[in-house]
């Protein structure tokens, strides 16, 4: 009985010294925070929830915790010289302020975390695509510490320059190119082709949709910029041509006369315009 009510005297002290407690930590939009008193640690949802950051958090309570102020940057800096750093070249951006990275040495990633493999690093506040930085691991997590102010701006100007023009990573080629230069242009020319893949996926469902709607059906479209080229048939088979806007499916150009009207009309209504000439 002794020892029971020792135990929770002890966790009501912890209690206790959490709500006293004012902690450093980062936060990503709809995470948590986490602090750590006497050996127990304790995750939180910050209050406001749409806060993305460093900031200084007060615990109202054994789940939430009430952020303070932003962290200043000396604060932040003086915390991430205690973790783990290591130097990595930016691929693309996955969310508001994170990014997928690859080592850019990938020797000695593999020999002080066990492999040399893209990361996620979280709250990037500074640099562009393939910008190299440093960055800080707290165990579970990557997190920005600064732009590598070592390293030469010239390589990626011209890994920048290499994807603006779509390059094929077997292709690339200049002065001074590593393994890891390559395989960071690869994480992203592949993100590319994911991202254009579903925006394409995603444009054919719902030209397919107004169509299916309206009783026609969607052959092909070919994206032109500002609208989609649409190679579509009503129901007894007739084919048609029209250019569709791609902001709201206004018909642009019908691929028949309406006297100036296709404005009027957007995709799904103007199936019932073709089978009804």
């Amino acid at each position: 009985m002794a020892n029971i009510r020792s135990i929770i005297a002890d966790l009501s002290a912890r209690e206790k010294e959490l709500r006293r407690t004012e902690f450093l930590a980062p936060c990503v939009q709809s995470g948590s925070v986490r602090t750590r008193i006497r050996g127990l640690v304790y995750t939180l949802a910050p209050q406001p929830r749409n806060f993305e950051g460093w900031g200084i958090f007060r615990p109202v309570d054994n789940v939430t915790a009430l952020l303070v102020e932003e962290a200043s940057l000396p604060r932040v800096d003086r915390y991430l010289r205690l973790l783990s750093s290591l130097r990595v070249r930016l691929a693309r951006r996955i969310g508001n302020a994170a990014w997928l990275a690859y080592p850019a040495n990938e020797s000695d990633m593999r020999q002080r975390f066990g492999s040399a493999r893209p990361l996620v690093v979280n709250l990037v506040m500074a640099g562009n695509a393939f910008d190299q930085i440093t960055v800080a691991c707290d165990g579970g997590a990557w997190w920005f510490s600064d732009l590598d102010r070592r390293a030469d701006p010239i390589v990626a100007d011209r890994l920048r320059d290499a994807f603006a023009v779509s390059t094929d990573p077997a292709d690339l080629d200049f002065p001074g190119m590593t393994p890891e230069m390559r395989a960071v242009y690869q994480v992203a020319i592949t993100g590319r082709m994911v991202s254009g893949a579903a925006r394409e996926k995603r444009d054919e469902s719902l030209l397919r949709a107004a169509l299916r709607l309206g009783g026609g059906t969607l052959d092909r479209f070919a994206d032109q910029g500002e609208f989609w080229l649409v190679e579509w048939r009503t129901a007894d088979g007739e084919e048609h041509y029209s250019a569709i806007g791609k902001s709201d499916l206004t018909v642009i150009s019908s691929g028949i006369c309406l006297d100036g009207r296709d404005r009027d009309f957007d995709l799904q209504s103007l199936v019932s315009v073709m089978e009804g000439r």
